[in-house]
């Protein structure tokens, strides 16, 4: 298993510029946001967490294509579904490893971009705990929409298009926790909480219709 986490590391790292694409994808969505609203910081900060969050799961989305298409073409994904190893905790290792190749120098990135959003030290910092709670279930969601698209030979949009509708639960209760952190009356703990409850549901909910949808497309 720690050898499958390393080479798939290395590989989403490899395969078009990895962690780089992404955060450079960020970053362009939340610098063409002020273009957009106006140079009022006070609306910045204000919009901040939302746009961060949003900027975040965009750049998710990309490489989820490529999480067990490229384990098909070179065949390898035949021997993981004959490997004595459960398929199911094979793709929990990889969706791990997907999530600190691609999802966690986003995490890493949110305070610099928090400071282009003119959001205070509170802000940014309950942004980026979100983040860190809440990437990882995306990378779970996303693991079932490219098994299901793995035998399609361009499945790139039909993964962003089948999962996205799954991450908006995530989407809110990660931006009303960031909210909730910068405005006194509302509490932080009641959202941050569902956050964490949706990774750990989608933890053990992805891999396995992942792990379904792949032995359907192989079959």
């Amino acid at each position: 298993m720690m050898a499958l986490f390393l080479r798939d590391v290395k590989l989403s790292v490899r395969a078009g510029g990895g962690a780089l694409i992404g955060v450079l994808f960020f970053l362009t969505v939340v610098a063409v946001i002020p273009f957009g609203v106006g140079p009022d910081m006070n609306l910045l900060a204000r919009i901040g967490p939302a746009i961060l969050w949003i900027g975040a799961l965009l750049s998710a989305l990309l490489g989820l294509d490529r999480l067990f298409q490229a384990d098909r073409d070179d065949g390898s994904l035949d021997l993981l579904l004959m490997q004595e190893t459960p398929l199911v905790a094979t793709v929990f290792v990889k969706c791990l490893a997907h999530w600190v190749a691609t999802c966690l120098p986003l995490v890493i990135a949110s305070p610099l971009l928090g400071l282009f959003m003119n959001m205070s030290e509170v802000g940014i910092g309950a942004v980026m705990l979100t983040l860190l709670a809440g990437s990882p279930a995306m990378a779970f969601i996303g693991a079932a929409g490219a098994a299901v698209a793995v035998a399609l030979p361009r499945g790139g949009l039909l993964v962003s298009i089948l999962i996205l509708p799954l991450t908006i639960p995530v989407l809110i209760f990660g931006v009303s926790a960031s909210y909730a952190a910068v405005e006194d009356p509302a509490p932080f703990l009641p959202p941050f909480l569902f956050l964490l409850a949706l990774t750990l549901f989608f933890a053990v909910i992805g891999p396995l219709a992942a792990a379904l949808a792949l032995r359907q497309a192989v079959d």
